[in-house]
């Protein structure tokens, strides 16, 4: 007789019979509950869009709370303020804050223009937000970053968004040029000596003594250094939020037509890239001058004495060599600051431009000439007689190492994610053009951005890759060749070898200096004679 197989006391199959059986689930899986939050943000502090910003509180209650396995966290929101950096919505921190601690599966954001005008800023925290499973969908583009493909698309999106804060930007520029025509706008921020009051500019008398007594005491002979550090010992509260006078702030003052009464407007502008930058005006648009347009502090005859005699001592600075060949070679090891040359009686000497306008600043005592230019002749020595087998090793060690990194370098596979990345983003753009999901001129655009980035990935890859792309090993062997054909020692300072061979010196201490060679090899020399 044939057996038979039984599963559960029921005839199930002959054997070598194919049969499927479904096994029905004992457990039925629990519902999911999502976690979601609420991001609405409105541009300014009007009470139009303080109703739309209750409005959207409302909205965004109501609606995740009508889904079925939707649990409100919280409406985050801003309101009042610009849309074109993220830190400046604290509201929008704390939301990507909460996200970080796992407390939100999913962000509802009316646009992207309400979640960020920024391209870099929107792709970044979707990007954090993403790789830690939070999703963001945007309701009026029918974005949702949940999707692979979708961060593709709100780059599209983020870049309309941008373009859109760009022209309110520009709207703002011409309304403030418009105002400065007319005369009718002076500035947001009162110089020191003024407090805005109404969009007026009034006279802070405190303050006002102090700007003539800076006039006074550079009219009567006393440097601007010296008023600065007169003022720091008298305890006077300083200018622009800085955390004491210096010899750049009191020149502000001396040069500001402000004082008289009198306002140059469009002294500085913003650039029309994205972000905008402040500029220096130095032409490059119009300017306006308006004269009476505020009470006076000090007397025209007065600014245009400080003027004058102000002209005459920078002549005078500025006869001073300017071909010397430590001008701008000499760093600070503490703060970084440049070292400025000065002779007030027979010893040359350089000393950090930190310290010269405060001692406070920093404590990197000064060098002199004689010095510094002791210290490379016994550099010029060592590296003469020793510093050859130096080099040549490193020479060797620098191809060795750039041998292994074209073998399997983290930079190389990295590029190679990114050109793979950029180039499905291309074909992906591509398609959507071909559904009517974007328009030409986004695609053209964004098209164009694609091909710039994926140009540069393939050629910092090509850098990478080939040897000739790093000057270390020429500049090396630069350096050997030179020291073979030159002279066995030096008791002088050499311009034209100090020229060839150095590229900064940095004071380290009162006991040491460096000397960076054109390689970047940086090599140290005990120095003596300092003076404070």
């Amino acid at each position: 007789m044939e057996k038979m197989l039984k599963i559960d006391g029921n005839l199930a199959v002959q054997p070598g019979e194919r049969r499927v059986i479904t096994i029905a689930a004992t457990e039925k899986t629990e519902a999911v509950t999502v976690r979601v939050a609420a991001y609405a943000r409105v541009s300014t502090a009007s009470n139009e869009q303080l109703n739309s910003y209750a409005a959207q509180n409302r909205y965004y209650t109501d609606f995740i709370t009508a889904h079925a396995g939707w649990k409100m966290v919280d409406i985050y929101a801003d309101e009042g303020i610009s849309g074109t950096s993220a830190e400046k919505r604290d509201d929008f921190q704390r939301l990507i804050a909460d996200c970080r601690r796992g407390l939100i599966d999913r962000v509802l954001c009316k646009s992207i223009s309400r979640f960020a005008r920024n391209t870099k800023e929107c792709l970044e925290a979707i990007r954090e937000l993403k790789s830690i499973g939070v999703s963001v969908f945007f309701e009026e583009q029918k974005i949702d970053t949940g999707t692979m493909s979708s961060e593709t698309i709100t780059a599209i999106m983020a870049s309309v968004a941008q373009k859109e804060s760009e022209t309110i930007g520009s709207n703002m520029q011409w309304s403030y040029q418009k105002r400065m025509e007319r005369g009718e706008f002076l500035t947001n921020t009162p110089p020191y000596g003024y407090q805005l009051v109404d969009g007026d500019l009034v006279v802070d008398e405190e303050q006002a003594g102090v700007i003539r007594q800076i006039f006074h005491q550079y009219l009567t002979g006393h440097p601007r250094k010296e008023i600065a550090e007169g003022l720091n010992k008298a305890g006077i509260p300083p200018c622009y939020g800085a955390d004491q006078w210096k010899v750049s702030s009191i020149y502000h003052i001396l040069t500001n037509e402000r004082y008289t009464g009198n306002a140059l407007l469009g002294k500085t502008y913003a650039t029309d890239t994205f972000p905008h930058k402040r500029l220096k005006n130095k032409g490059e648009r119009k300017q306006y001058y308006v004269a009476n347009s505020h009470p006076s502090i000090i007397s025209q005859e007065t600014f245009d004495k400080t003027k004058a005699l102000l002209e005459r001592r920078l002549s005078v600075e500025s006869c001073a060599p300017k071909d010397h060949p430590l001008q701008k070679e000499i760093y600070c090891g503490c703060c970084g600051a440049v070292f400025k040359r000065q002779q007030p009686r027979e010893t040359e000497y350089w000393i950090c431009y930190s310290r010269y306008e405060s001692k406070e600043k920093c404590q990197m005592p000064s060098v002199s000439t004689e010095t510094v230019e002791d210290a490379f002749c016994r550099l010029y020595y060592k590296l003469k007689h020793y510093g050859e087998p130096i080099l040549s090793q490193m020479i060797a060690t620098h191809l060795e190492i750039k041998s292994r990194r074209m073998l399997w370098s983290l930079d190389v596979i990295e590029l190679n994610k990114r050109i793979a990345d950029l180039t499905s983003q291309n074909q992906l753009l591509s398609m959507l053009k071909q559904q009517g999901l974007v328009d030409s001129d986004v695609f053209i655009s964004h098209g164009n951005a694609i091909a710039e980035q994926l140009q540069k990935a393939k050629q910092e890859k090509s850098r990478i890759l080939e040897p000739e792309g790093d000057q270390t090993v020429q500049q090396t062997q630069e350096l050997i060749d030179l020291l073979a054909e030159g002279p066995e020692y030096i008791d002088v300072f050499d311009v034209d070898l100090y020229g060839s061979l150095v590229e900064r010196i940095i004071v380290e201490d009162s006991e040491r200096i460096s000397f960076q060679l054109k390689n970047g090899l940086r090599l140290k020399e005990r120095i003596e004679r300092m003076k404070r």
